[in-house]
């Protein structure tokens, strides 16, 4: 009883105090207007993009991630028959697996901290809400870690230069990832070791091993930087040490133990430069890294616009200050260099994908950091007018990228030759698609294209269109039941895009041959397809199939287009 009137006063004090801090400082006050202005304009333009079936470059990821959850609600741990179509096996013949388990590919424990959030929202719709809620808390604790060292003043535009951040808004509209967690985790690791509360902050440094095999190499930064800088060499130490045994045990002995995804795909696709296209484990592919310095800085600096924009974007709206802060550039050093050594450079070298925002924690740090060896700089109204002008533009070249494709309903997708399709008949469309998967039972197997597959990925037995194969749980190879696919919008944008004008291509050839495997047409609406195994086709549907076939250009017809894929 004594406990329990100990803790409820403890409760009172620190609501006391935070509404004597809400009174008494009106920049805490608009941080939190612009975190709820973010929250409301992020969820509001995830969700419309996912409703209205918007394809985007990882829309397939949406699916996977759903999926996972999904298992994970029903016990059955991290398995997923759609990540099992990006597994080694697969690619080299084998069929995908229900029983698959995706920490083979992406060793991520972490999530399950937010299973009871999809308890209660089961669906991709909740993910991309806790998605925009973990970065939006995130944001508040960077205030909060801010006014440990500055006034009210400084930590607003720290925190409104955080929401406002390339790197942040963009990776937050997308598709659910699990970077959305680094943010939150890493400024309250800070946080927690400014006030000196250590189990938080251990706590946290678990957290943040847990969220990807790979997020070792940003809490080994954090260390080497507490140990350079002398502030916390001892927890340096011991933050260097568990990251260097967490991910050298993690990915050469327990990841392999699941499948060989880790060595035999994804270090050759990331850094198959250097140790080439064969089997390789982190340890060698450090050791071939370590072993060609030339190499590595060729890599370091090339493609080197492509490099110096994005190097530009994650500066841009701390007015450049990380150039200056030896700490913002040592916190954020590894994960950049990570970053800049992947060989897929198209979605490494993005501002709009997850891998940008793992650099933005040691930024925002390092720059809080550097603030404290410069007050006098903030007094002036001209770098005040300077930062607030980059803020802007930060901002306005969020905007105008179109990120993640959330806003083409108001931006083209192309301007020569020109692209756009209305709200209207997006919307159109999308209830076109929601009739179809209306006929879908929730339980039954199904393929289907990248965009719609998210919207039936709760469940167990789904395959990538036009895959239609798959291992069930009773070890048997089965055609999954249903199989849609969207040729509607390849058919709107491949005029611009020559990915968009090959996959139109592949998939009408994919819908005749299934038509002749045994799958018939039962309906056909907008440019979609849906078809059932050992189901006789409806004529109309099939009438209105082939007519739609008779509108598609040949493949040679636009071919002086050679844009990449919005």
């Amino acid at each position: 009883m004594q406990i329990g009137f100990r803790q409820n006063g403890q409760f009172k004090r620190f609501t006391g105090q935070l509404q004597e801090l809400w009174q008494k400082e009106p920049q805490l006050r608009i941080v939190a207007a612009i975190a709820l202005l973010f929250w409301l304009v992020c969820c509001g333009l995830a969700l419309q993009r996912y409703f209205n079936f918007y394809p985007t470059y990882v829309s397939f990821d949406q699916g996977i991630f759903n999926q996972v959850f999904w298992n994970n609600l029903h016990g059955r741990w991290f398995e997923s028959s759609l990540s099992s179509t990006e597994s080694v096996a697969v690619m080299q013949g084998d069929v995908p697996d229900v029983t698959y388990r995706r920490l083979g590919q992406h060793f991520t424990p972490a999530l399950l901290l937010w299973l009871p959030w999809y308890a209660l929202f089961p669906s991709p719709a909740g993910l991309s809400v806790l998605q925009v809620t973990l970065v939006t808390v995130a944001g508040l604790v960077l205030y909060a870690l801010a006014r440990h060292y500055h006034p009210p003043q400084l930590s607003a535009w720290i925190a409104g230069s955080y929401y406002g951040a390339i790197a942040v808004l963009s990776p937050t509209v997308a598709n659910f990832h699990d970077i959305c967690q680094i943010p939150l985790y890493s400024f309250g690791l800070f946080l927690a070791l400014e006030k000196r509360r250590w189990w938080v902050f251990w706590l946290l440094a678990v957290l943040i091993l847990l969220v990807r095999e790979d997020s070792g190499i940003l809490l080994f930064g954090f260390g080497a930087y507490f140990i350079a800088s002398r502030r916390f060499p001892r927890a340096g130490i011991i933050l260097c040490l568990m990251s260097v045994i967490y991910v050298v045990t993690l990915t050469n002995v327990i990841m392999p133990m699941i499948s060989q995804d880790i060595s035999d795909r994804f270090m050759i696709e990331q850094f198959g430069q250097f140790v080439g296209d064969r089997e390789a484990s982190t340890l060698q592919v450090l050791w071939a890294i370590l072993s060609n310095p030339w190499r590595l800085i060729v890599e370091l600096v090339t493609p080197f616009d492509r490099t110096l924009r994005y190097l530009l974007g994650q500066w841009l709206p701390l007015a450049f200050i990380p150039v200056l802060s030896p700490s913002a550039l040592l916190l954020s050093g590894l994960p950049l260099v990570k970053t800049l050594l992947q060989r897929e450079d198209i979605t490494a070298l993005s501002l709009h994908l997850r891998y940008a925002m793992s650099l933005v924690p040691g930024l925002f740090y390092g720059v809080i950091l550097w603030w404290t060896q410069h007050p006098d700089l903030f007094r002036k109204l001209r770098f005040r007018r300077f930062w607030a002008f980059c803020l802007a533009l930060s901002l306005l070249l969020t905007v105008t990228s179109n990120p993640n494709r959330v806003l083409s309903f108001l931006i083209p997708d192309s301007f020569q030759p020109w692209v756009y399709v209305s709200p209207m008949r997006q919307a159109e469309h999308s209830r076109a698609i929601r009739s179809l998967l209306a006929k879908i039972p929730p339980d039954a197997s199904i393929t289907a294209t990248d965009h719609i597959v998210a919207h039936l990925s709760n469940r167990r037995e789904a395959q990538r269109f036009p895959g239609t194969r798959l291992r069930n749980d009773d070890r048997e190879v089965i055609r999954v039941q249903y199989a849609v696919a969207d040729l509607w919008y390849l058919k709107q944008y491949e005029p611009a895009f020559a990915d968009y004008r090959q996959s139109l291509a592949i998939n009408v050839d994919w819908v005749n041959r299934l038509l002749d495997r045994r799958y018939g047409m039962i309906d056909f609406r907008d440019g979609v397809a849906l078809m059932q195994l050992r189901a006789q086709s409806n004529p109309e549907a099939l009438a209105a199939w082939e007519a739609f076939r008779q509108t598609i250009p040949s493949p040679t017809s636009t071919s002086h287009f050679v844009n990449q894929k919005g």
